[in-house]
């Protein structure tokens, strides 16, 4: 009988602590923010849509449906994003200081504090050093989905060819270690993409319809400077990007085109935020959230990104910075 009592008494121990299973629990403290919210979406599936964290007392937490391991991304008050890698029934503490919080410090699980360590590494770097810095990661901790972030990261969403090259010689390296990672094998299509369509070379031809079944297509685009770029109703950076190019598109009297690309899993939702948004330049939604034809053709693989092409047809640049669009675009 006592051993009974002693074996109830540890099951319930461990129901106590820990967090649930299908379940990833993130807590943590903030200095100089007593109250507030922040907020987390998953770019690769672990739960759909965007939820908020709410700050109490300079303090959160919160639980999360996890089923299978994954990216979350944190998204705070100024806009700033931080990456945690989640494990269903696991947990991490946070603790940064809102007025540096690529500072901030995360426990809980090995790949967490491994880009903890990565995050002091590169705080007072300079950007060919943390290229460096990531490069070194990725070959000493091939097998970390931290691993598979830094290289999306630093090495393919720059669009730079020489970044591209760096990230082509690493895959293999992460993909040997990680051989169940499909978004390996999505980045590694989105390498040869980019590579085929990098700055100086002419836009891949494309032809599609829009949100509302009208004809899209690259011919579109001919003889003017365009923008493509990718956004979601659940990415806060994007929705900031698409209402920058909004503004420039209208004030350029039709010297400038843009073609969106929305990855929400309902076209629905994208119908009424291009209706509330009062877009008037073509957006795409074909459902497939990241697996869609058009943006494996571009090379397009994140929210948000995007394609500056010239007049010639030509790309310009990729991935340019909110600040920095009307420059291209004038």
């Amino acid at each position: 009988m006592k051993q009974v009592i002693l074996l109830l008494a540890v099951v319930l121990a461990m129901a106590s602590c820990g967090t649930r299973k299908g379940y990833f629990s993130i807590e943590g403290r903030f200095l100089n923010l007593n109250q507030g919210e922040f907020y987390v979406y998953s770019p690769d599936g672990v739960f759909g849509g965007v939820d908020t964290i709410k700050v109490n007392g300079g303090r959160f937490a919160m639980e999360i449906p996890c089923q299978r391991d994954g990216v979350l991304m944190l998204v705070f008050p100024n806009f700033s994003e931080q990456p945690i890698f989640a494990e269903s029934g696991e947990g991490v503490d946070i603790k940064a200081d809102a007025s540096h919080l690529k500072q901030m410090e995360v426990s809980g699980t090995d790949d967490n504090e491994l880009m903890t360590d990565f995050r002091q590494a590169i705080a007072s770097a300079s950007p060919p050093e943390v290229m460096k810095l990531a490069e070194h990661f990725i070959r000493d901790n091939s097998k970390s989905p931290v691993a598979t972030y830094l290289l999306g990261k630093y090495f393919v969403v720059s669009g730079n060819t020489a970044a591209l090259k760096k990230a082509k010689d690493l895959l293999p390296i992460v993909k040997k270690a990680q051989p169940k990672n499909g978004n390996i094998v999505r980045m590694e299509s989105n390498i040869k993409m980019l590579l085929a369509a990098n700055i100086g070379d002419r836009l891949p031809s494309f032809s599609t319809t829009d949100v509302n079944g009208k004809p899209v297509s690259s011919a579109m685009l001919a003889g003017k400077k365009a923008v493509v770029f990718t956004w979601a109703s659940w990415s806060y950076d994007s929705q900031n990007i698409m209402r920058r190019i909004r503004d420039i598109v209208d004030s350029k009297g039709g010297n400038v085109a843009a073609v969106g690309i929305c990855l929400d899993a309902s076209s629905k939702d994208c119908r009424e935020a291009v209706k509330r948004e009062n877009f008037s330049f073509p957006n795409i939604c074909d459902e497939k959230l990241f697996d869609g034809s058009l943006l494996l053709q571009l090379g397009l693989h994140s929210v948000p990104a995007n394609i500056i092409v010239g007049s010639d047809g030509r790309v310009v640049a990729r991935n340019v910075a909110i600040d920095d669009l009307e420059r291209y675009l004038e």
